[in-house]
């Protein structure tokens, strides 16, 4: 799993719902960019992230 590009990306969402939801979206960027590997598959999930998405290729 590509978890690298996981976090940018749930940073990334995070980023913009800071901007155009709630500033409580600040929190929640700063779990994902302090969370294990685990936590941030866990975020991604409760997110509605596909995981498929960041399956690394053999």
């Amino acid at each position: 799993m590509d978890i690298d590009r996981l976090r940018k990306d749930l940073e990334d969402y995070y980023t913009s719902a800071m901007y155009f939801v709630s500033k409580i979206a600040l929190i929640d960027l700063t779990r994902v960019q302090n969370a294990s590997d685990n936590e941030i598959i866990e975020i991604a999930l409760e997110n509605g992230f596909d995981l498929d998405d960041y399956k690394l290729e053999n």
